[in-house]
């Protein structure tokens, strides 16, 4: 692995830190702002309203990904007509579903009264819909900027796509406690918060303009036959979001129909504990998809092997770090995080948090496999595993309690490594216990040299 990647790998997890420190501060930041400026009801109301747009997010599949994964393998293969046909006609294609969308979704918004079967009364009818259909658009603004950051990642400079985007976050946000400060209503937020989506989509199309020179904005390399190729592709990627579905929820109301609204707190609570080291990894491999779609379409398989060994020891590492910190700490959070009212149980935490080591392996391994957009498969398997699960869970809830509930939680991973690992290995032309022995190996980069090494190249001025 030479410096450049490591270099590369090293920004785009400091990227991708920001941007989870971006959302960890707006989740701060609103919930005492909204309410210091509005009273309760409204802002109860407001997050009802709010949460119904984000199942637009659903409107592009996966189109924006996997046009990125194919931007990023024709570009490292010096085919840059290829790159410039699967961006536009991802570019088009995303265009037509978020037009149709906003043509339908108007119309239902026109005759169907959203705010009376939502029981609304601090929001109004008409301001319930305009709501519903600025914030709508801001969530099909942002399938067109993962297309944009894409064309950042073809070119090895998505930990800059990444913080653009972080700042447009940020941007927005702010943009939108304005008028809340000075007293407006939902409408002006909703709106003001649209139009700053829309400025920054204006900004970042600009920027890759800029920054990618062979990028056009036009439709005269789009072609149906591209789109036809990346459909089967795109359309698998639903098939992670139902599967996340049965994992949390679908496994949640097992545990509630088996055992009981209080077991379901028990539960929920030390899951949700239990899946902040998922956070941690899902980091690791935002991080290292970029620099897996890169190298394998620039044929290079040995840098391939090595980023795939690198990358579930990194995640591996993460992982048990932070279970071992939970395990520690765990009992005496849950504790004081629902002030007294959930009891806390290590075993029970313990067994989730073996949980997350599991799925650490699998999920960073899956990365290969998702950025060569060779996933269909993979989102298959992801459905049958979890949804096997799901029933395993209530029946051991049923007849055997809560631990024994947690427990079967690892079957889905053990289903999802049985698949996950050979075809990745595969992918990386590598054997088992060669990876296996590359997991046990110390990164030459995060030696203390090699990391003051980076540091003096960063900043040149630096004395010895």
């Amino acid at each position: 692995m030479d410096s450049k990647t490591q270099r590369r790998l090293f920004l785009g997890f400091v990227s991708n830190w920001i941007g989870k420190l971006a959302s960890t501060i707006i989740q701060l930041v609103q919930v005492p702002v909204f309410l210091h400026f509005w009273s309760v009801p409204l802002y109860g109301e407001w997050l009802i309203v709010s949460s119904i747009p984000s199942t637009l997010s659903f409107a592009n599949v996966g189109f924006g990904s996997v046009a990125g994964n194919e931007m990023a393998m024709a570009e490292a293969a010096g085919n840059r007509e290829a790159a410039l046909r699967s961006f536009q006609s991802s570019w088009w294609l995303i265009c037509g579903i978020c037009t149709a969308t906003i043509l339908v979704g108007s119309a239902i918004l026109y005759v169907f009264p959203v705010g009376r079967h939502l029981h609304l009364n601090a929001i109004g009818e008409t301001d319930t819909k305009w709501v519903i259909f600025y914030l709508g658009v801001s969530v099909l603004l942002g399938q067109l900027e993962q297309l944009l950051q894409a064309a950042y990642r073809s070119i090895g400079r998505y930990p800059f796509g990444g913080l653009v985007k972080t700042i447009m976050t940020l941007s927005a946000f702010a943009a939108m406690l304005i008028p809340v400060i000075l007293g407006g209503g939902v409408r002006s937020v909703a709106l003001v918060f649209a139009c700053a989506n829309a400025l920054g989509t204006l900004i970042l199309s600009l920027l890759v303009k800029r920054d990618v020179p062979w990028i056009e904005f036009g439709f005269r390399h789009a072609s149906l036959a591209e789109i036809r190729r990346i459909t089967g592709p795109a359309l698998a990627f639903m098939g992670f979001p139902i599967g996340n579905a049965l994992n949390l929820q679908g496994t949640l109301m097992a545990v509630g129909y088996a055992l009981g609204p209080t077991a379901v707190v028990v539960f929920g609570t030390a899951r949700t504990v239990s899946r902040v080291a998922l956070q941690m990894v899902q980091m690791v491999n935002a991080t290292f998809e970029p620099e897996l779609a890169l190298s394998f379409g620039a044929g290079d398989i040995p840098l391939v092997r090595s980023l795939h060994r690198r990358a579930c020891q990194l995640a591996l590492i993460v992982a048990v770090v932070i279970v071992l910190s939970m395990i520690t700490v765990g009992p005496w959070f849950l504790h004081h995080w629902t002030a007294g009212h959930v009891p806390p149980s290590r075993p029970l935490l313990a067994i989730l948090l073996l949980v997350v080591i599991a799925y650490a392996l699998w999920s960073t391994s899956s990365v290969l496999i998702t950025s060569t957009n060779q996933h269909q498969r993979l989102a298959a398997w992801y459905i049958a595993g979890t949804s096997i699960t799901v029933c395993v869970t209530y029946l051991a809830a049923k007849h055997a309690g809560l631990y024994a509930a947690a427990w079967s939680l690892l079957l889905s991973e053990a289903v999802m490594n049985l698949y996950v690992l050979p075809t990745s290995l595969r992918l990386a032309q590598d054997h088992l216990p060669a990876f296996l022995a590359g997991l046990t190996e110390y990164p030459h980069f995060l030696r203390p040299a090699a990391l003051l090494a980076r540091v003096r190249r960063s900043r040149p001025g630096l004395e010895s």
